[in-house]
């Protein structure tokens, strides 16, 4: 039998894995928990990418979420050649910063003051810094399955890339680090409420992102939240909203937007820098008065505020609108409904859960309200649904545990073929064919 020939995606991961750990730079790209080898992207436009083979697909990752007005759109990319054209960083003030910084304040009011940063990770490890010295506590609480970027306090059943490779708590976590994070589940007031009674007096923060989207999107119940707000209040504790997904892609100013809840920090990240890395931490005035050098809490970095990111952000967030989060919206309902038909139909057990323009098709008969319900998701089933997508020219996230994000370019058409798509890969599924 002649052997295949290689595919060009295929020669460079060979090599890839000769130079940087596992081939990737960040773990989930691996494709370890769906099989198979990546393909290498040399390109993008709208909603659609192209691997080196030539190879296109429908994009329903959109770089993690940042975006949400597509691939390339012509306005960032002629902003962006006229900011590099004046140098791509000078570590030193720029009105970009200025201009950035006061949008994000007035599109969320509960951010007085913000400080830009490289990463979200960067973000919600300086906004515990900053809740730690406010309140000379050492402790904080998280919930399962959420994921506040790899800072050791946060490697303590982690979710996304961490519950996608079966590791809850890194190694190189030191014990005494690990032992100051309390874990609550998800949607869970009483397991919060437990918690805060025996660790009286040593909670400095509650961490939670609004709108879970790191063990897929699982929206907050009813009451969870103002809950949340309610124990913080009366123990004193600061409330860190994890914005760095739902912020700008639940609205304009956030999930605490969607449903009425002022934290006192929020961390933000993706859509701020318009594709390009960035992450940013603010709050109550008093709280980031703390923050050097108006402050003692200290905290810096060489690229943060870089001028590319600033000028990314600025054209991202200025062309954000009501008519585009309510088309957006709209098709993400288009989306999970015909994903939902297409499995019972199908006869596949499917759970889709949807938060205007990110949703998660869980395989699981639902329902799928936290950790727990999350990961008792078919992963194999997952697995085997993903490489028909992709066989058939769709592009979804290569891991049960992760949001599918849609952008104003992505079309009605794009919805329906991708339907078409998953009702032949769930059909393949249930056939034993896929």
């Amino acid at each position: 039998m002649p052997r295949l020939a290689r595919t060009e995606s295929s020669k460079l991961f060979s090599r890839a894995r000769r130079v940087l750990p596992g081939g990737v730079d960040s773990p989930v790209r691996a494709f370890g928990a769906v099989g198979g080898e990546p393909p290498f992207i040399e390109r993008a436009r709208g909603a659609r990418i192209r691997d080196v083979d030539g190879r296109t697909y429908i994009d329903y990752v959109m770089s993690w979420g940042p975006l949400i007005h597509g691939h390339a759109p012509a306005g960032l990319t002629r902003a962006l050649r006229s900011a590099v054209g004046r140098g791509a960083s000078f570590g030193a003030p720029t009105a970009q910063e200025v201009e950035l910084g006061r949008l994000v304040c007035r599109l969320i009011p509960s951010v007085e003051r913000v400080r830009f940063v490289n990463s979200g990770t960067e973000a919600t490890m300086s906004a515990i810094r900053v809740a730690r010295a406010a309140t000379t506590r050492d402790r904080i609480i998280k919930f399962a399955g959420c994921y506040h970027g790899h800072g050791d306090a946060f490697l303590v059943q982690a979710g996304s890339g961490a519950t996608t490779l079966g590791v809850p708590t890194s190694p190189g976590v030191a014990r005494a680090t690990a032992a100051d994070t309390l874990i609550a589940d998800y949607n869970d007031l009483d397991s919060v409420t437990r918690l805060c009674r025996a660790h009286r007096e040593s909670v400095a923060a509650i961490i939670v992102e609004p709108i879970a989207g790191n063990m897929g999107v699982v929206p907050p119940a009813d009451g969870f939240l103002e809950g949340l707000r309610e124990l913080c209040d009366r123990d004193g504790i600061v409330l860190i909203f994890d914005e760095v997904i739902s912020g700008f892609r639940a609205a304009r100013g956030g999930a605490q937007a969607v449903y009425g809840v002022r934290p006192d920090l929020t961390c933000l990240g993706k859509i701020i820098g318009g594709g390009l890395p960035v992450g940013a931490y603010g709050g109550r005035a008093d709280l980031m008065a703390r923050v050097a050098p108006a402050g003692p809490v200290y905290q810096a970095g060489t690229l943060s505020g870089n001028p590319l990111a600033m000028t990314a952000g600025i054209w991202a967030l200025s062309n954000l609108s009501a008519p585009l989060y309510r088309r957006l919206a709209a098709l993400g309902r288009r989306l999970a409904d015909g994903l939902s038909a297409a499995a019972r139909a199908a006869g596949v057990p499917l759970t889709v859960n949807a938060a205007g323009s990110v949703l998660t098709p869980f395989f699981n008969a639902g329902p799928v309200n936290g950790y727990a319900s999350a990961t008792a998701s078919d992963t194999a089933a997952y697995a085997a649904f993903f490489r028909g997508m992709l066989r058939r020219g769709i592009y979804p996230p290569p891991s049960q545990f992760e949001g599918w994000f849609l952008s104003a370019a992505h079309t009605g058409q794009d919805v329906d073929r991708t339907i078409r798509a998953a009702s032949q890969s769930l059909k393949a599924l249930r056939a034993g064919d896929a």
